[in-house]
C-alpha cells in the first residue's frame, strides 16, 4: 500500500510479456540489430561436394524469395534471426515443395513466435498456430538454446528479463525527472513564521506568480529563504547504472558485443583497426547464428547441395592487408589471377586461369624471346 498522496510510479514497471518490449534498451537493439542485419545481408553460395571436389553452382531462384511474399531472402533471414534471438525459436509453415526429385521445402512462411503454441499428445510434440494444429509435414521449428526434454528453446529476453528491466527502468526514470518533476525545482523556507497547510500554499502561489512572465526580481519577505535545487546529471540519470546494464545487456547476445559497439564494460580489450573488429565479432558472435541460418538454407535444397552465406563480404579489410592476402595466394597457387581479379570485381584477362601465371611482358612472346 502506497503512502497518501503518492503515485505509483510507471517508470519500474517494465512489462517483458512481449519480446519486442527489449528493443527499448539501446543495447539490445543494437546487438540484435547488429546481428541480424549483418548476418541477413550476407550473399548466398550453394555448393556440391566437398575440398577438391567442390563445385559452386548456381544459387537458385526461389532461394532469393524463401518466404514467397516479394520481400526477398534478406527480409526472410532478418526474421528468421529475430525469432532466435529474442525467442530462441524459429517457427514456419512450408507453403510450397520441389514437385520433382527430392522432396524439400521451396517457400516457407515464417510465423511470429507469440502465435505459436504447443503440448504434448501421446508423447509426441503437437504446434498450433491461432489454435490451428500445424501438421508435421508443414512445419518448420528451429529451436536456438535447447535444454533436455524441452520442446520449445530458451528465451533470452524471458531468461534475462531482470537485466533487461532495469535498463529500462532507468532510462525511464531519467526522462520522468525531468519530464514529469520527478522532483522538486527549488525549496522556499521560512525561519521566521510556523507554516500551516494554508499559508504554505498561499506563500506558493505568490511566488511562483512573480516567476512567470516577468524579469522582475523576487522579493521575499522576513525569514523567507529560496533555494534551489541542483541534481548532478549523472546522478538524475543513474548513468553508471545504465553504463553497466547496457554492457550486460549486449553480453546476452553474445561475447564480445559490448565491446565491439562501443559499451564500457572495464575490460581492456583495444581493437587496432577496423579488419580486427569485424574478425572478433564474426568469430565469437556471428558464428554460431550463420551456421544455424545456413542449415535452414541448405534444407531448402536438393540433397547434395548446401548452402553457404559469403562471410568475405563482411571481413572487408583495408586495400593494403587485401592486396598482400592476394600476393600470399598467388605466390603458393592457391588462386588464379581470374580469380583474384573477380573478387576486385575486374574482368578476366585471356592468361590469368593458371596459377601463378603472370601478364607476359611487352614485346615478348609465349616463350619468352622477342617479337
Amino acid at each position: 500500500m502506497l503512502p497518501p498522496g503518492m503515485v505509483r510510479s510507471s517508470y519500474d514497471q517494465v512489462d517483458l510479456s512481449r519480446a519486442e518490449t527489449s528493443l527499448q534498451k539501446v543495447a539490445v537493439w543494437s546487438s540484435v540489430d547488429l546481428i541480424a542485419s549483418l548476418g541477413s545481408e550476407l550473399p548466398i553460395d550453394v555448393f556440391r561436394g566437398s575440398g577438391a571436389d567442390r563445385v559452386a553452382l548456381s544459387t537458385p531462384s526461389y532461394l532469393l524469395d524463401p518466404g514467397a511474399d516479394g520481400q526477398g531472402v534478406e527480409d526472410w533471414l532478418f526474421q528468421v534471426f529475430m525469432s532466435w534471438l529474442l525467442r530462441g525459436n524459429l517457427y514456419g509453415i512450408v507453403r510450397d515443395r520441389n514437385q520433382r526429385g527430392d522432396d524439400f521445402p521451396t517457400a516457407v512462411e515464417l510465423l511470429h513466435p507469440d502465435h505459436v503454441t504447443g503440448r504434448m499428445v501421446n508423447g509426441e510434440p503437437v504446434l498450433y498456430h491461432d489454435g490451428r494444429e500445424i501438421p508435421a509435414a508443414e512445419l518448420l521449428h528451429r529451436r536456438a538454446y535447447p535444454m533436455p526434454g524441452v520442446v520449445m528453446g530458451m528465451s533470452p529476453v524471458a531468461h534475462h528479463a531482470s537485466t533487461i528491466g532495469l535498463g529500462i527502468a532507468v532510462t525511464r526514470f531519467g526522462a520522468q525527472w525531468f519530464q514529469d518533476g520527478a522532483h522538486p525545482g527549488g525549496m522556499l523556507t521560512n525561519s521566521e513564521v510556523e507554516m500551516t497547510p494554508t499559508l504554505a500554499q498561499t506563500a506558493k502561489q505568490r511566488f511562483l506568480a512573480s516567476l512567470r512572465g516577468t524579469r522582475e526580481p523576487v522579493v521575499l519577505g522576513k525569514g523567507w529563504q529560496y533555494q534551489q535545487i541542483q541534481v548532478a546529471p549523472e546522478e538524475s540519470q543513474f548513468l553508471e547504472t545504465n553504463k553497466f546494464t547496457a554492457a550486460e545487456c549486449a553480453r546476452i547476445f553474445g561475447p564480445g558485443l559490448a565491446e565491439v559497439l562501443g559499451y564500457e564494460s572495464g575490460g581492456s580489450m583495444t581493437y587496432s583497426n577496423v579488419e580486427s573488429r569485424s574478425t572478433h565479432l564474426l568469430v565469437y558472435a556471428l558464428n554460431r547464428w550463420l551456421r544455424r541460418a545456413e542449415r535452414v538454407l541448405t534444407a531448402m535444397l536438393p540433397r547434395g547441395q548446401y548452402a553457404r552465406l559469403n562471410r568475405d563480404a563482411l571481413l572487408q579489410s583495408t586495400t593494403l592487408s587485401r592486396f598482400q592476402a592476394h600476393q600470399i595466394a598467388l605466390s603458393n597457387r592457391w588462386s588464379t589471377v581470374n580469380e583474384i581479379r573477380d573478387i576486385e570485381d575486374k574482368p578476366p584477362v585471356p592468361w590469368g586461369d593458371q596459377p601463378n601465371e603472370t601478364r607476359p611482358a611487352s614485346g615478348t612472346n609465349d616463350n619468352g624471346g622477342t617479337e
